[in-house]
């Protein structure tokens, strides 16, 4: 049986790291190689190569169809990026199985990616993500698979004029109770540039005038927008990245932040240019104002 004589099937990819996937940025040669271990003389058909990406969304949302009947809706859609086939060991012309020794045998191959790709991202309801999958073929027994997951990701120049351009926004809003004026809040922010990288730091330039009888509390958070889109419908999915909290600031007095520090983790890149899923990013300053609903100041970040 083969079962017995197979030790290893297995796909290595160059530039892997030892616990985790190997990384591409779009236009890369992929290069790799199957592993094949014997523990002893094989019949074998053909080993055939594939390399896929693709993102695929899917959600489900319930219908009320009048007062006890519902039904659930179901939202799906997928785009192909990448569909590579190669045969790296093709049976004999006369359609015997190839024979091969005992040992080690490894099948080199290459394959060049796409200048247009998405970056690989796990969401709540789609992904993008990349593979080379392996296919033996063997007399008389079942086809063995081997499958190896790489990450591509998509470089975003933060060095253009669009996102080097200084962002800035105001707000204002009035605090009410039970129909009473008690007075307006307002923020101005900016920061000095739209795009940048993780690690990096975004001084945030504020100013926010408290004309209220109460005391308000300044915060400030980088959000992250994944949206999914199916059949003319979206659905979102918001989550914030990182954030911090300034001091209270008393009724009638106004809070400067002179470039107040706000670190940016570890977070996959914006993804802008696929169809089906988009991955966004906004710095918002807000004021928590008793009594009333936040004031909101949003700013797009790349």
């Amino acid at each position: 049986m083969i079962f017995d004589r197979l030790k290893r099937f297995s796909i290595v990819l160059e530039g892997a790291e030892r616990d985790g996937p190997a990384a591409f940025s779009p236009g890369q040669a992929v290069s790799g190689r199957v592993v094949l271990e014997l523990a002893a003389a094989a019949r074998l058909g053909a080993l055939r190569l594939r390399a896929m990406g693709a993102a695929r969304v899917h959600w489900t949302e319930s219908r009320s169809a009048g007062s006890s009947t519902a039904y659930t809706q179901s939202y799906s859609d997928q785009v192909e990026f990448l569909n590579h086939r190669d045969t790296l060991m093709a049976p004999p012309d006369n359609g015997e199985a190839t024979v091969l020794q005992a040992g080690r045998h490894e099948f080199p191959f290459t394959f060049q990616l796409p200048e247009t790709l998405a970056t690989s991202f796990e969401g709540k309801h789609g992904s993008v993500r990349y593979w080379v999958k392996a296919k033996l073929h063997r007399p008389w027994s079942t086809v063995k698979k081997a499958k190896k997951e790489f990450t591509v990701i998509e470089p975003i120049d933060i060095n253009t004029p669009a996102l080097l351009a200084p962002q800035a926004g105001a707000k204002e809003k009035l605090a009410r109770a039970w129909y009473c004026n008690r007075g307006q809040v307002s923020v101005t922010a900016k920061i000095d540039r739209k795009g940048y990288t993780p690690g990096e730091v975004i001084p945030i330039f504020a100013e926010i005038d408290n004309c209220t009888s109460r005391a308000v509390v300044p915060k400030a958070a980088i959000i992250q927008t994944q949206t999914f889109i199916a059949r003319g419908t979206k659905k979102q999915k918001k989550s914030v990245v990182t954030s911090i909290t300034g001091d209270p600031i008393p009724a009638g007095k106004r809070e400067v932040w002179h470039g107040r520090a706000l670190k940016i983790p570890p977070v996959g890149p914006s993804i802008l240019q696929c169809r089906i899923i988009q991955v966004e990013y906004s710095l918002k300053v807000c004021v928590d104002i008793p009594g009333t609903s936040k004031l909101l100041l949003e700013l797009p970040l790349v």
